[in-house]
């Protein structure tokens, strides 16, 4: 099996599509390159900043392989490959391994919730049993999947019973349920967090990498709480992630994705509207969007250049 240790920052990164909602597969590459420049050491893809779970079978390979292509070696690529229907899931995941993804990772069923630890070892050792030879990361997100089942007692049963169980994408909020998963077993497992506006509790826990929507626009910012807090300067951290809070406060004052993808247009990414049943933003509050913005100096500090 490939080995991976996953570190820094990993941007989960958006689908760009065209104004009818259809792909726009040759965004992808310019939004890598400018991604990784900014500073990211990963993309996450199809997840749900990717809208994964809007696009057909057939689109996600094609966004796989697309961002596949565009980091040609340069940083990892993981593939999120969660879908209801786990035989879907397995083929999506088997796509993955043959396209050269440096990871496999899937959230679990979400219209038949998932209530127990054995159904979920169960169903994500079915998934990564279709991508033998690549690393398997688990995606918590039990605000979406609704699945609020104890994620370090799968860790444990899932070590012994999922030969590619790599780690977790760990996205909720509960810092010591964060710590105890880190501890299961350290020398196997990344536990990689994904609540951007936490970062700071994350890295005084233990997180060596995060996986998150808003390093989209704003890598260099945290790579500087980052810093901070790896040189002991805990004022300059708090301050730092400060305006990451201030960031997502904005954004959530929005339908956040659509937010996010006009963030990056004016940042010079094209990303079009997202697909329903997303709301998308008109001309007017995307105006609000960026003045907001303008007041808490998110183009000051975000850096990137503006478009």
């Amino acid at each position: 099996m490939k080995q991976l240790k996953l570190d820094g920052l990993i941007a989960a990164t958006t689908t760009p599509f065209a104004e009818d909602r259809s792909l726009r597969l040759d965004d992808i590459a310019p939004m890598v390159d400018q991604l990784i420049a900014s500073g990211v050491r990963g993309l996450y893809v199809c997840g749900s900043t990717g809208e994964g779970m809007s696009l057909r079978a057939d689109e996600r390979k094609l966004v796989a392989e697309a961002a596949i292509s565009a980091s040609a070696g340069r940083v990892p690529v993981i593939v999120q490959v969660g879908h209801n229907s786990l035989a879907e899931a397995r083929k999506l995941a088997q796509h993955a391994e043959e396209a050269g993804a440096d990871a496999v990772s899937a959230t679990c069923p979400s219209y038949f919730k998932i209530g127990d630890v054995e159904t979920l070892v169960q169903s994500m050792g079915d998934i990564a049993s279709a991508a033998p030879g690549t690393p398997f990361y688990y995606y918590h997100i039990p605000a979406l999947t609704g699945s609020s089942i104890d994620i370090t007692e799968f860790m444990r049963r899932g070590g012994d019973r999922i030969a590619t169980l790599a780690g977790l994408k760990y996205t909720n909020t509960l810092l010591h349920e964060f710590q105890s998963c880190t501890r299961v077993d350290p020398e196997r497992f990344d536990v990689v967090w994904g609540c951007d506006e936490m970062l700071l509790g994350a890295l005084a826990t233990g997180a060596k990498a995060a996986i998150g929507s808003t390093y989209n626009v704003a890598a260099p910012l945290y790579l500087q709480v980052m810093s901070a807090f790896e040189s002991s300067d805990h004022a300059s951290a708090r301050e730092l992630q400060f305006r990451s809070v201030e960031m997502v406060e904005v954004m959530k004052r929005f339908p956040f994705h659509a937010a996010l993808k006009a963030m990056m247009q004016m940042l010079g990414m094209p990303g079009g509207p997202c697909r329903l049943p997303i709301e998308n933003l008109d001309v007017d509050a995307i105006d609000g969007l960026r003045q907001q913005l303008d007041e808490i100096g998110f183009f000051q500090w975000c850096g990137h250049e503006i478009n």
